[in-house]
C-alpha cells in the first residue's frame, strides 16, 4: 500500500473508506457542508495544513467544487492542493439511485484512478523505491476484470499465466499480484496478457 506524506481531505466516511483500502495516510472526512459552520473542524484542518500540508479530494459534481472552493478561502493556500477525479458516469453500489449529476464520486473510483489523482495534486509518496518500475499497480480488480479471480476457470488461467512466464506455479492470487506488481507493473502485464502467442517470457 502507497503511503503518502500529506493529510487527505474527503467528503464523507464511504469516501474514506475507499481511500483508505488504496493508500496509507491520515484521512480527514468533512461530512458534506457540515464543515461551513463547524470552526473546530477548520481550525482542525488549518492546523494539519501548516503541519502536513494538506490535498483536497472531493467528487466530481457541483457539490464537491462548491466544498473545494470554500475551503480554498478558508485554509491556508500554500499549503493546500487539490485533487480531481474524472467525471465517469455511474452509481455508487451502495446506493439505489445515482446522483443528481450522475457521476461516480471518490468512493466509486477505482485504485489507479485515485492514485493518479493524487500523483497530479503533487502528493508525496513514501518509500517510492517500492514502486512497481512500470508505472501504477495491478490491483484484484485488474485480475476479476482479466478472469484470473472470480470466475470458475481463474485458477486455470493463473496457473497458465504462472508457466507461461516462469514464476513458481504456486503461488496464489495475491502473491501472482505482488509478483507481477514486482515485475512488470500494471501498463507490461496488459501487454503480456494481450501477446498470448508470444513466445515464452523468462525473468
Amino acid at each position: 500500500m502507497y503511503r503518502v506524506a500529506e493529510v487527505i481531505v474527503v467528503e464523507g466516511k464511504y469516501d474514506k473508506n475507499t481511500l483508505s483500502q488504496t493508500v496509507d495516510a491520515s484521512i480527514v472526512t468533512l461530512e458534506g457542508f457540515a464543515a461551513f459552520h463547524d470552526r473546530e473542524k477548520l481550525s482542525f484542518l488549518r492546523r494539519l495544513a501548516e503541519k502536513r500540508g494538506l490535498i483536497v479530494l472531493t467528487d466530481s459534481d457541483g457539490a464537491g467544487f462548491v466544498l473545494r472552493n470554500f475551503l480554498k478561502g478558508a485554509l491556508p493556500s500554500g499549503r493546500v492542493r487539490h485533487a480531481y477525479i474524472p467525471d465517469i458516469p455511474g452509481k455508487e453500489r451502495r446506493k439505489r439511485a445515482p446522483g443528481r449529476e450522475g457521476k461516480l464520486g471518490v468512493e466509486g473510483m477505482r485504485p489507479e484512478i485515485l492514485l493518479d489523482a493524487l500523483r497530479r495534486a503533487g502528493a508525496t509518496f513514501l518509500d517510492e523505491q517500492t514502486r512497481p518500475p512500470d508505472g501504477e499497480p495491478l490491483t484484484m480488480t485488474d485480475f476479476f476484470e482479466c478472469g484470473l479471480s472470480g470466475a470458475p476457470d481463474s485458477a486455470a488461467r493463473r496457473r497458465a499465466l504462472l508457466r507461461r512466464l516462469s514464476l513458481p506455479e504456486k503461488l496464489n492470487a495475491r502473491g501472482l499480484l505482488d509478483a507481477l506488481n514486482l515485475l512488470y507493473g500494471r501498463e507490461r502485464f496488459y501487454e503480456l496478457l494481450r501477446d498470448t502467442e508470444g513466445p515464452r517470457e523468462t525473468v
